[in-house]
C-alpha cells in the first residue's frame, strides 16, 4: 500500500474540510477512496466536486466495496463507535471523530473489539494533541518541572454560538441526536487535553445549566469541580453564551506554575525550591520582604513561550499520523482507546448535575444510561 484510501462518512462541514485537504494534496499518503452521505443533495455536490470518487448513501456498502482501506466518521456522535466497529469487523482501519461516543458503555464496546484486531489502526481525531503548545505543556508536567500538581483551572468560554447555530439541523443540541451540548460538541478537545496532561480526577461535582441562555434542552453553561483524590483539585468552566470569552488554563504544582492564555502563550514559572521547602525554611520577615518587593524573582524563574498555529494544520497532522501508523507503524498521537477518558469525564459532569451530588469515576454506566434515556424520552414527549 503506497497511499491510504480513506472513506469519508458524512460530507458536512468537517468531512468536507478533510476532503478538501486531501483533494488539494495537503495530506501525505492519503487519497479519497469513497464518500458516503445519506443526503441526496450531497451526492450531486460530490459528483461535481469529486467526479472520480465513488459515492455511497449506505456506509456498509462503502465498507464492502473494496474502495477503502480506512474510514473517518464525521457523523453525529451516537454513530461514531457503531461505524468504527463495523469498519474494524471488515478489517478496515478506523479514525473516529471526537467524541468517541456519547456514553462510556458504547465506547468500551469499540475499545474491546479493537483490542481483538491489533493489526488494524484505531485512532481518534484529537487534533489538539498535535498542537506544539500543548505538547510542550505536557512535556513540562511529565518531566516534573513544576512538581506535583496541586490545582488545575481551565476556563474555556470562547465558544459563543447564536441561536441560529442550533437551528441549523434538528439533531443539533438534542439528547437523542447529539447526546448533549457544549460538553460533547465544543469542549471535548479541552476535556481530553485536561486529562491527557493532568490525569483523570477521582470525583466530580458540577453545576450545569440546560437551555440557560439558548432555546435548547441540553447544556450551554458548565462549572465542574474536580477532585484528583490526592488533595489536588480542579475547576473546569465552559459555556456557549459569552461573546467576549476566555481561554485560560492554569496548572499549579509544588515547584511552579503553568499559565496558558488563548492557546497561544505559555508562561512557565519554576520555583528554585519546592513550596514545602520554602515554607519550612523562610521566616515571616523573609516572606514580607519578598512579596513587598512585588514579585517572586528571587525565588523563581519565569519563561514565556509563544506559539502560532496555521488553520487546518492540526487536522492534517492527525490524518497524516493515522496514515503513517497504517503504512509503517508510526506511533499514534491519539490511539482510539484514549477516547473513553474524555467521554467518562463528560459523563461524570452530566451525572453529577442530574443526580445533584458528587459522583465517583468511573461512573456507574447503567445509572448514566438510564438517566440519559429519561432525557431522550422527555425530549420526544415534548416535541
Amino acid at each position: 500500500m503506497k497511499k491510504v484510501r480513506l472513506g469519508i462518512i458524512g460530507i458536512g462541514q468537517q468531512g468536507g474540510t478533510y476532503a478538501g485537504f486531501i483533494s488539494e494534496g495537503k495530506v501525505k499518503n492519503v487519497e479519497i477512496g469513497a464518500i458516503c452521505d445519506i443526503d441526496p443533495e450531497k451526492k450531486a455536490m460530490c459528483a461535481e466536486k469529486y467526479p472520480n470518487v465513488p459515492f455511497y448513501d449506505n456506509y456498509i456498502e462503502m465498507l464492502e466495496s473494496g474502495n477503502v482501506d480506512a474510514i473517518v466518521t464525521t457523523v453525529p456522535h451516537y454513530l461514531h463507535a457503531e461505524m468504527g466497529i463495523e469498519a474494524l469487523k471488515r478489517d478496515i482501519h478506523a479514525l473516529l471523530e471526537k467524541p468517541a461516543g456519547v456514553y462510556t458503555k458504547q465506547v468500551k464496546e469499540i475499545n474491546e473489539f479493537a483490542a481483538t484486531k491489533p493489526n488494524l489502526t484505531f485512532a481518534i481525531f484529537f487534533n489538539q494533541r498535535t498542537n506544539k503548545l500543548y505538547q510542550k505543556v505536557k512535556e513540562i508536567v511529565d518531566n516534573g518541572e513544576i512538581g506535583n500538581i496541586r490545582r488545575t483551572n481551565w476556563m474555556i468560554t470562547n465558544w459563543w454560538r447564536p441561536q441560529a447555530y442550533y437551528n441549523q439541523s434538528e439533531w443539533r443540541a438534542t439528547w437523542g441526536g447529539e447526546g448533549g451540548g457544549v460538553l460533547v460538541n465544543q469542549a471535548p478537545h479541552q476535556i481530553d487535553l485536561l486529562q491527557w496532561i493532568c490525569g483523570m480526577p477521582k470525583k466530580v461535582s458540577s453545576n450545569v445549566k440546560y437551555g440557560y441562555q439558548r432555546d435548547i434542552v441540553v447544556e450551554d453553561d458548565v462549572t465542574a469541580i474536580l477532585d484528583y483524590g490526592n488533595g489536588a483539585t480542579g475547576v473546569f468552566i465552559t459555556c456557549t453564551h459569552d461573546v467576549i470569552g476566555t481561554d485560560r488554563f492554569e496548572i499549579t504544582g509544588d515547584k511552579g506554575k503553568i499559565v496558558v492564555d488563548n492557546s497561544k502563550k505559555v508562561t512557565i514559572t519554576r520555583l528554585k525550591q519546592t513550596e514545602n521547602e520554602m515554607n519550612a525554611s523562610m521566616t515571616w520577615a523573609d516572606a514580607m520582604q519578598l512579596f513587598m518587593g512585588g514579585g517572586v524573582g528571587e525565588v523563581a524563574e519565569e519563561e514565556v513561550l509563544e506559539f502560532e498555529s496555521v488553520w487546518g494544520e492540526q487536522h492534517i497532522n492527525v490524518l497524516e499520523n493515522f496514515a503513517a501508523n497504517i503504512l509503517d507503524g508510526t506511533p499514534l498521537i491519539a490511539p482510539g482507546s484514549d477516547g473513553i477518558n474524555g467521554v467518562a469525564l463528560a459523563n461524570a459532569i452530566h451525572l453529577s448535575s442530574w443526580l445533584g451530588k458528587e459522583v465517583e469515576l468511573p461512573v456507574d454506566e447503567e445509572v448514566f444510561l438510564a438517566e440519559l434515556n429519561k432525557k431522550i424520552e422527555a425530549e420526544k414527549n415534548n416535541q
